[in-house]
């Protein structure tokens, strides 16, 4: 017979799934995709046996799981494609070319964070940002040979500024949306937590990445390897001026991506018209292989392709499904609605959003809930609390769909780890802005600067 799970077995049910994901690829170091699918198990037997629901049910929670990442997984199937491409027709070649060229060694990392917070700013969108821009400056990266971390850090940290503070980005208007908040006014309140977070990842991005500058004769072997194998011209920066303006004119990312990789496509066959579609093919399902004299190279821009998104996607299915068991049988909600009755302090009511946001991170993966459901538990308690749906939506942001490139089976986590081939593990210490982001968000809180109270008055 059916029975609701408490509060006191949703809070060991989800101690006990942290346990396992963070024993399993924190301490021993392994795949998360096992252990995921381990914590599913355990999960569905438990709900079967000690709560007697259907295995149908069980079922509908998986494909619910599922469902919103359904959108996500063909667009990844869709940048895989785009990266080998764009190896092929010179574009990241290009990119990199003139990034030896014009870019300081002793400089190098705090340029990488400032070009991605740019191009994420106009493009919306961290995923594209790190697929496109982000591979071409982790190579010219690891060929000045600077800390794979830190340059994978740079290039995430610039990426999520980017997505969090534009426009154009589906997280952003989904905060501004679940908060109910007008999305311009959303944005220019997120600066209270957002620049602080920005001016303290640059001076640790200029401390930490000063030196390491290229010799001129690494240069100049390095530029004469992509001039021999790659077509390198300016007129390739046209498929990234198209996505730029695709954006602007809020052209959704599936058509963008086609678009591109058809003008990608056009570009190679200019470039070679006897090009084998064949082969053409073989690039897009495997990816690019590089083949010059340098070993060090042919590893950096031997990528993309359908193919090197399959285990992102696997990971993603796997961690959504768990996601999609938690919240239909109400294991989530079960664990925060007693939380909320108890908060009566804007500080602690802002601790707790934050800390939720991580949590559920941490269980589902997945960044859009991350904004949802605390949104959704938390939103009378700012009312009650006099406080803006403006302060709700920078929380959100801060505590949810940032924190997810820290999450080594989350989804924006798993992408970036497998487009950069850096995990996350080794990324985390060195995203920035991502840990400064939550941090400012709790002294903004606590403090009551910059924290939006109904009327207009700031406190």
């Amino acid at each position: 017979m059916k029975h609701k799970v408490t509060f006191n077995e949703a809070i060991c049910i989800l101690l006990a799934l942290l346990f396992i994901l963070g024993t399993s690829v924190i301490k021993l170091g392994i795949a998360p995709e096992v252990p995921v699918l381990f914590t599913i198990c355990l999960f569905i037997f438990w709900i079967k046996f000690f709560h007697g629901y259907s295995w149908q049910s069980i079922q509908d929670g998986i494909k619910e799981g599922i469902g919103v990442a359904i959108i996500p997984i063909f667009i990844f199937i869709l940048i895989g494609a785009l990266i080998s491409l764009w190896i092929k027709s010179g574009i990241i070649p290009s990119i990199m070319y003139l990034g030896f060229h014009l870019l300081n060694g002793n400089y190098f990392i705090p340029s990488v964070f400032l070009v991605c917070t740019i191009i994420g700013v106009a493009i919306g969108s961290g995923f594209t940002t790190i697929s496109t821009i982000g591979i071409a400056l982790f190579g010219i990266g690891i060929s000045m040979k600077a800390n794979p971390g830190l340059v994978a850090g740079a290039i995430i940290s610039g990426a999520v500024f980017g997505d969090k503070m534009s426009p154009l980005s589906d997280s952003t208007n989904l905060a501004s949306a679940v908060a109910e908040s007008e999305l311009f006014a959303h944005i220019k309140n997120m600066l209270w937590s957002t620049l602080p977070a920005f001016f303290c990842s640059l001076l640790l991005f200029t401390i930490l990445g000063h030196g390491g500058a290229m010799n001129a004769a690494r240069i100049e072997t390095l530029s004469h390897i992509l001039k021999s194998h790659f077509m390198i011209s300016w007129w390739t920066i046209i498929p990234i001026i198209f996505m730029v303006l695709c954006a602007w004119k809020k052209i959704p990312a599936i058509p963008t991506l086609f678009l591109n990789i058809t003008i990608s496509i056009i570009i190679i066959f200019i470039q070679n018209p006897h090009q084998s579609i064949a082969s053409l093919n073989k690039i897009i399902v495997n990816g690019y292989v590089a083949k010059t004299n340098d070993a060090a190279f042919n590893a950096l821009l031997s990528r993309g392709g359908i193919a090197s998104m399959m285990e992102t996607v696997a990971l993603i299915i796997s961690t959504l499904s768990l996601g999609g068991l938690l919240m239909k049988f109400n294991i989530v909600q079960s664990a925060m609605s007693p939380l909320v009755a108890k908060l009566k302090t804007p500080g602690s009511l802002i601790i707790a959003t934050i800390l939720s946001g991580i949590g559920i991170n941490l269980l589902v993966g997945e960044q859009y809930l991350s904004v949802i459901l605390p949104g959704r538990a938390y939103k009378s308690a700012y009312t009650k609390l006099c406080l803006s749906s403006l302060a709700l939506s920078r929380v959100l942001e801060d505590g949810g769909s940032v924190i997810n490139y820290l999450i080594p089976w989350g989804v924006a986590g798993a992408f970036a780890a497998s487009t950069l081939g850096v995990p996350v593990l080794t990324f985390l210490p060195f995203t920035f802005f991502s840990l400064f982001s939550p941090i400012f968000s709790i002294i903004s809180g606590i403090s009551g600067i910059g924290l939006k109270r109904i009327h207009g008055i700031m406190q």
